[in-house]
């Protein structure tokens, strides 16, 4: 029952979030709806029986195709993410204004519901309709509430995601044809008559709507832009989680219904995701755009954790799933920086700043230490999980987890720099008069920093809550 609870709760709030017309009010209902699926989040998975972490009910018999939903140690890691992230994203950035607030709030609400079905559906048609419920807000959030060249770029964002959804939908019909029970229950889906020859055209029509999402090299160029012209909240969860459904969906649906497709083209698909990891890194350095800089970084990181999956072994995998976790809130606590700095300062040019930490020492702080976690310093969170994540490359091969190592050193070049563009330096025309990050934004980064820390000095309760997912998936395979 507690999976049926968190798809409604924010679903039933973002409906509801339509009607209130006033900001403090819809901001005000924003977060209290989603510090209630909070915690139903963390008492359902850690006080409720495992009873209670299934439902199934019938959906549509005549086709095969049920209501079927349940949370398992994967999809426990990213219902936990969502949940987080989205109370802190409504709070960090309170202070924004927008024209009609209560659909703004509202749209974020239901793509908060779209993502926790994306995670817990346990039948392919019922993923790809939540799949959809994710994405459908975010093209309204954008195009109306995004930057000046908001309309093209969340053209360019429908294209890319439009094409990718037909494929998986085709994909899925492709599967389900050839399902023993003629059923679009997951566990049909991993069972069917397939021959290894067969699994080659099914295989692609998945990965390439995955590839999309994460994004992979080279489909990863709506990205950027979608990062930039989207308005910060929205580029948080796009960033924060929204970009996990691709990888949790490759492990989910690619891995154990393709193995033999996995296996044939793992290489191609890992030095791709090398590739794109080098490529986004580079790009990195060049920027001057905090917000475009924030975005090629989560590419190279999101690449690595690609290769990982495909690459295979307990390490790896296991790595994947941590990282999701500790990418998402690593991330949001740049994006709620950068909004920040933005909203203080009216700039997001690193030309343009300097010298930011004799004026708002705590802002540095808070993110000096996220700096740190971005680039995977030992003791912040992100340690543990790249260290998973090259053991896997290591195992699968060395040269391409050599390769895959030097976006560690390009990805301190990019990191450091913009902490010394923005903080440290003489004073600018811009930040001669800069003042102290707000307090709602302060103790949101202050609780993201405590979670970096403190998941980075014990990690344990992130890799307990995946191993056994793992472990099931490798069994599969």
């Amino acid at each position: 029952m507690i999976p049926v609870l968190l798809l409604f709760i924010p679903l039933v709030a973002g409906i509801l979030g339509f009607f209130i017309k006033e900001q403090k009010a819809a901001s005000n209902w924003a977060i209290v709806a989603s510090v209630v699926t909070l915690l139903t989040a963390v008492i359902g998975i850690y006080a409720m029986p495992a009873s209670m972490h299934q439902f199934e009910a019938s959906w549509l018999p005549s086709i095969g195709a049920s209501f079927s939903v349940a949370l398992d140690g994967m999809s426990k890691m990213l219902v936990l993410l969502t949940a987080i992230s989205m109370p802190l994203i409504f709070i960090a950035t309170r202070n924004n204004n927008y024209s009609k607030p209560g659909v703004f709030y509202a749209l974020m609400l239901l793509a908060q519901s779209g993502l926790m079905g994306v995670f817990i559906s346990m039948d392919a048609l019922l993923f790809y309709f939540f799949w959809e419920l994710a994405l459908i807000p975010v093209y309204f959030l954008s195009s109306i509430w995004g930057g000046e060249k908001r309309i093209a770029v969340t053209f360019k964002f429908f294209i890319y995601t439009f094409v990718g959804s037909l494929l998986m939908l085709v994909g899925i019909l492709y599967v389900y044809i050839h399902t023993k029970d003629h059923s679009f229950a997951w566990s049909s889906f991993t069972n069917t008559d397939l021959l290894s020859g067969q699994e080659t055209l099914p295989f692609f029509l998945f990965f390439i709507a995955f590839a999309i999402k994460m994004p992979i090299f080279p489909l990863h160029t709506w990205q950027p832009d979608a990062y930039e012209q989207a308005p910060t909240a929205t580029t948080m969860v796009l960033s924060g989680v929204m970009v996990k459904m691709g990888l949790f969906a490759a492990i989910r649906w690619v891995l154990p219904l393709f193995p033999m497709a996995t296996k044939t083209f793992a290489m191609p698909i890992v030095i791709l995701s090398v590739i794109g990891m080098i490529y986004a890194s580079l790009i990195a350095i060049k920027q001057d755009d905090i917000k475009r800089l924030i975005a090629y970084s989560s590419i190279a990181h999101i690449g690595l954790m690609a290769a990982a999956i495909f690459a295979g072994g307990t390490l790896g995998l296991q790595g994947v799933q941590v990282q999701m976790f500790n990418h998402g809130i690593n991330v949001i606590g740049l994006w709620i920086l950068a909004n920040a700095i933005e909203s203080t300062l009216g700039t997001r040019k690193l030309s343009e700043l300097g010298g930011l930490a004799t004026k708002a020492p705590t802002m540095a702080i808070l993110f000096v230490v996220l700096a740190f976690a971005n680039i995977a310093l030992p003791l912040t969170n992100a340690f543990i999980g790249e260290f998973l994540l090259f053991n896997g490359l290591f195992q699968f091969n060395i040269w391409i987890a050599a390769a895959a190592g030097v976006s560690i050193i390009l990805g301190a070049i990019y990191t450091l720099q913009m902490v010394q563009k923005v903080f440290f330096g003489e004073l600018s025309a811009v930040t001669a008069n800069a003042t102290e990050i707000n307090s709602y934004s302060k103790w949101v980064l202050i609780v993201i920093v405590i979670a970096v820390i403190a998941l980075g000095v014990y990690p344990q309760p992130l890799i307990d809550l995946t191993k056994d997912s793992v472990n099931a998936l490798l069994v599969i395979k």
